[in-house]
């Protein structure tokens, strides 16, 4: 398949990237580089520098491609908090533009990087892709206003889409530096440091993480499966761990810091996506822990 992957210079955008080519897929990559890294890209793929707001730059790459994997935004929840304005720029109009340029050029389906912070807080049983919505901050939001927009694309024009709910995602090329990174990329910096481990509040906060190469392969499989219409799947690993365990399992020089706007508890019901998408995930993160802090 023809692919474009919008984000494809960062972190998971970029082991996207990785995957459809070892599918034999052939890639292009739209990445303005405010969050990823030219370091990240694959030189077997085109690369457009272009702001995905931009739309007059952008839509021209639309033509003649199969899938889009619209992974482009600001992420993480608690700068949109104190920083509303741009990430509602980027998250909502952005992506409407990618949606729109899809829609122009009869791209047969779009892949969207969603999120389970559209849940809220999830208690302590597993989530199903129905549960109600209830999001704590403008990220959340964001994403949640994005799939409306591909549900009504869906109703309206005809434009099949996938979101793909994440959970904590970790993993290869996580990220490591700025205040807000997710807390594995935190830990491992840390530790390479040699500086305590910051848990915030008691570490009691309890989250499903899901390794980034099984987020590759739940991507892959949307782009392959023969799914129309508008369709939404959780991708997490079924199991969650509390954060203080996870900072304990890397190192026992901890800090706690103060608390923070967030989820106590996440936990992804995963048997849609099993079902309909044929994708399990193979990695566990306290093995993954245990191989990469040596």
């Amino acid at each position: 398949m023809n692919i474009l992957v919008t984000g494809g210079a960062g972190f998971i955008g970029s082991n996207v990237v990785d995957r459809a080519l070892e599918r034999g897929h052939l890639v292009k990559i739209i990445d303005n580089l405010s969050t990823g890294f030219e370091s990240n890209l694959n030189p077997q793929c085109e690369f457009i520098n272009a702001d995905i707001c931009d739309y007059q730059t952008i839509e021209k790459h639309f033509k003649g491609i199969d899938v889009v994997f619209h992974l482009a935004a600001l992420p993480r929840v608690e700068p949109s908090i104190h920083d509303p304005l741009p990430y509602n720029k980027v998250n909502i109009e952005g992506t409407l533009s990618v949606l729109d340029a899809c829609k122009n050029n009869g791209v047969k389906k779009i892949i969207f990087s969603s999120s389970s912070s559209i849940y809220g807080d999830c208690g302590n049983n597993p989530v199903d892709e129905e549960y109600r919505k209830n999001p704590l901050s403008p990220y959340a939001l964001q994403k949640l206003v994005c799939e409306e927009y591909f549900k009504l694309y869906y109703m309206l024009f005809g434009v099949n889409s996938i979101c793909l709910r994440y959970f904590n995602v970790y993993g290869n090329r996580q990220p490591q530096n700025g205040s807000y990174v997710p807390v594995v990329g935190i830990f491992f910096k840390q530790l390479g440091d040699d500086k305590p481990l910051t848990v915030t509040g008691d570490g009691e906060q309890i989250r499903d993480f899901v390794n980034v190469l099984d987020v590759a392969e739940a991507n892959l499989l949307g782009a392959e499966s023969n799914l129309a219409g508008y369709n939404y799947f959780n991708i997490g690993s079924g199991k969650n761990y509390k954060i203080l365990d996870i900072a304990k399992k890397i190192s026992y020089n901890i800090e706690y810091i103060e608390e923070r706007t967030e989820p106590k508890s996440t936990l992804a019901n995963i048997q849609r996506a099993k079902k309909l998408l044929g994708w399990t995930p193979e990695i566990d993160l306290m093995e993954w822990i245990n191989e990469n802090k040596k």
